[in-house]
């Protein structure tokens, strides 16, 4: 059992266009969850506690959200899973970037392959918690200027060599 390493041209043209009109490259987007796996699974394979386990066939989870907040990064999460299972990969139900959720709810489901979903998953949340979390704390700081005239145009938390070229915080309207 190996991850497929689903090459950029075969990543599904409506996902790379969802990235780029949220002001994402694609390309660099596929280059960090490259590196991601590379250095999560440096000999290539699935992870040793997912190959331990007996074959157990398809299934289906949900990713919840362990406490309120606002989503971001599901389209990355998704890239994830699509790397990693190409076409035996389902994603369903992904909110959208700057949804507000509550504890308990769920931000998106995924089918496939157990063992593979279990290798992805670990990168996968990576990903969609860092980038929930500074969502969620950019709506904090909105919510605090409402009925200001200040106005809250980008946040500092970055991570040098993943940022945006044109940044864009989903959380950032007064909705």
């Amino acid at each position: 059992m190996t991850i497929a390493r689903t090459p950029y041209a075969d990543l599904p043209g409506a996902l790379l266009d969802e990235l780029a009109h949220a002001g994402l490259d694609p390309e660099d987007v596929y280059r960090m969850v490259v590196r991601a796996f590379d250095e999560d699974l440096p000999d290539g394979g699935s992870d040793a506690t997912s190959s331990a386990m007996p074959p157990m066939g398809r299934g289906t989870g949900d990713i919840v959200a362990r406490e309120a907040g606002v989503v971001a990064g599901l389209g990355v999460a998704e890239l994830v899973f699509v790397y990693a299972l190409a076409d035996a990969v389902g994603v369903t139900g992904r909110l959208a970037d700057g949804t507000h959720v509550a504890a308990g709810d769920v931000v998106t489901t995924v089918s496939g392959p157990v063992q593979d979903l279990l290798t992805a998953e670990r990168t996968a949340l990576n990903f969609a918690s860092h980038l929930s979390g500074i969502a969620t704390a950019t709506s904090r700081w909105v919510e605090a200027l409402a009925g200001t005239r200040a106005r809250v145009l980008d946040t500092r938390k970055t991570l040098p060599r993943h940022r945006a070229r044109t940044p864009r915080c989903p959380c950032s309207s007064t909705s």
